[in-house]
C-alpha cells in the first residue's frame, strides 16, 4: 500500500489524495457506527430517533451519554455499555487511519536511501 524503502516517497498531491482516501475510510466507519448506534439506542432503550442520533454521537466522540439511563431497560443499558466500549475503540482506530500516512511520510522521509550512485 505503501512505498518502499528503496522507493521516492510520493507527490505532494499524491500523498494529499492518501490522506483523503483514509479520511473517508474514517468517515464510512463514523458513519456505520453512528447508524448502528442509533438503530441500537432506539430499538433497545426506546429513545426518540433525536435522542438515539445524540448519544451515539456522543459516545463515538469521546463525550458520554446525554441523559438519564436509569429508567432504561436492561437490554438499552447492557447496548449503551457495549457501544460505549466500541466507541472508544472506532476513536483510537479512526485516529490511526488519520495519522498513519502522516507518521509513514515522515519516517519515509528520514529512512530513504536515495539515488545509488552519487557523492
Amino acid at each position: 500500500m505503501y512505498e518502499q524503502r528503496s522507493q521516492a516517497p510520493i507527490s505532494t498531491s499524491q500523498f494529499v489524495r492518501r490522506l483523503l482516501r483514509h479520511a473517508g475510510y474514517g468517515a464510512a466507519l463514523i458513519g456505520v457506527s453512528l447508524t448502528a448506534g442509533m438503530i441500537g439506542f432506539a430499538t433497545l432503550a426506546a429513545q426518540p430517533p433525536v435522542d438515539a442520533l445524540l448519544n451515539a454521537a456522543m459516545l463515538l466522540g469521546g463525550m458520554g451519554p446525554v441523559g438519564d439511563l436509569t429508567h432504561v431497560s436492561v437490554a438499552g443499558k447492557l447496548f449503551a455499555a457495549a457501544f460505549a466500549l466500541y466507541a472508544g475503540l472506532v476513536f483510537l482506530i479512526v485516529a490511526g487511519l488519520l495519522v498513519a500516512p502522516v507518521f509513514h511520510r515522515v519516517l519515509h522521509r528520514f529512512h530513504w536511501e536515495g539515488p545509488r550512485g552519487t557523492s
